[in-house]
């Protein structure tokens, strides 16, 4: 089962490998680096996906299904367990879907191993040290998708544990942040005026509230609590609901259960989805305007502008999401926003540290 499933990573990888391979582009590297990027960003969407249509146990085990390497060869096991539960998380098409992310995940670890494997090869045969391919940086994300992969697993044999399934989320989107820097740093781009210096801590300050409501609207999907508050602008008709943040936010407990075992209460569902909702405003403001900051500096400007139409979609997809009852394919958008403005985010951050006029290249070659 464990070679038929590293073949079919291996196929997945294959195409977007050959897409770099006979690209126009002379930095075939750097065009595999950017593929891997896009993967990445389509594998959080499809695993938001995944999580939204409650196919996380579409296969109850790892890294196979009912220990087999598709869910064609699982099928008897697959129709029996839902014949067994018609309304339980098993059914062929949720099977189809969990193992097809399985998949995407296997394929992206593939074309992150080839990163790493080249990065090294033209490390070691290069005479003169050329710091696009330093690997230490690829050898990292190697080690951090092994993370990922290793809570992709807990998450299946934890059966959605809250605090898994949000910890495999963040890393999702850090390990998405890893590679848009690591493609920055392939990449010219034009020097920025020196007041981008002044935005450094802004911007980081930004990076840094938008992971922690990533990890919050995670915490909110893993709860179940999209809906707990049905109305806007207000909650259950309150700016302050009642409430429950203790057994809302105690990080390690089972999926609706409180951490001595008994249901989860609904008001503890409304304190996640509160707290969500208010950093929610807190990151508009912050990211809006850093943006418009950003649009003052010469060679900023267009990131800066791309932060404001996706901050300003992302707002109008977050209140649809409530309005319109979670659905499914807005859902989905709203979990690749945050990974855009995520990936906006870094690349403003690079900027501001490693393209300024008055240093150079110097602070880029250090990094």
């Amino acid at each position: 089962m464990l070679i038929k499933l590293a073949s079919y990573g291996l196929l997945v990888a294959l195409l977007p490998l050959s897409m770099a391979w006979v690209s126009d582009d002379p930095d075939k590297y750097r065009k595999l680096i950017w593929i891997t990027l896009f993967l990445t960003l389509d594998l959080i969407m499809f695993g938001a996906f995944t999580r939204l249509t409650d196919s996380g146990l579409g296969c109850p085990d790892w890294p196979g299904c009912y220990g087999q390497s598709s869910p064609v060869e699982a099928h008897d096991d697959i129709t029996a367990a839902e014949l067994a539960d018609p309304g339980g998380p098993v059914t062929v098409m949720k099977a189809w879907i969990e193992m097809i992310h399985r998949y995407l995940a296997m394929g992206i670890g593939v074309l992150i191993i080839a990163l790493m494997v080249i990065a090294w090869h033209r490390w070691i045969k290069s005479e003169r040290r050329d710091r696009k391919f330093a690997p230490m940086f690829p050898t990292v994300l190697f080690l951090f998708v092994c993370l990922q992969g290793a809570f992709g697993a807990w998450t299946v044999t934890m059966l959605l544990h809250p605090f898994i399934v949000t910890t495999h989320l963040i890393l999702g989107m850090t390990l998405l942040a890893l590679l848009a820097w690591l493609g920055a740093r392939q990449t010219e781009h034009p020097h920025v005026a020196p007041p981008a210096a002044a935005l450094r801590i802004p911007a980081a300050l930004a990076f840094i509230l938008l992971m922690v409501q990533i990890a919050l609207g995670g915490w909110v999907s893993s709860n179940y609590a999209a809906l707990a508050c049905p109305d806007l602008p207000l909650c259950l008709g309150s700016a302050f609901p009642a409430m429950d943040f203790t057994n809302g936010f105690t990080l390690w407990r089972d999926l609706h259960m409180t951490a001595s075992g008994e249901l989860i209460s609904y008001e503890a569902l409304v304190a996640i989805h509160w707290t969500h909702r208010l950093v929610a405003l807190v990151v508009v403001g912050l990211v809006a305007w850093v943006a418009l900051r950003a649009l003052k500096t010469e060679g900023l400007k267009k990131t800066a502008y791309w932060l404001l139409i996706i901050i300003a979609l992302q707002f109008i997809t977050g209140v649809s999401l409530i309005s319109l009852h979670l659905p499914l394919l807005l859902a989905v958008a709203h979990n690749g926003g945050a990974a855009l403005l995520l990936f906006l985010l870094t690349m403003l951050a690079y900027k501001t540290l490693c393209c300024r006029e008055d240093r150079g290249d110097t602070l880029s070659r250090q990094l």
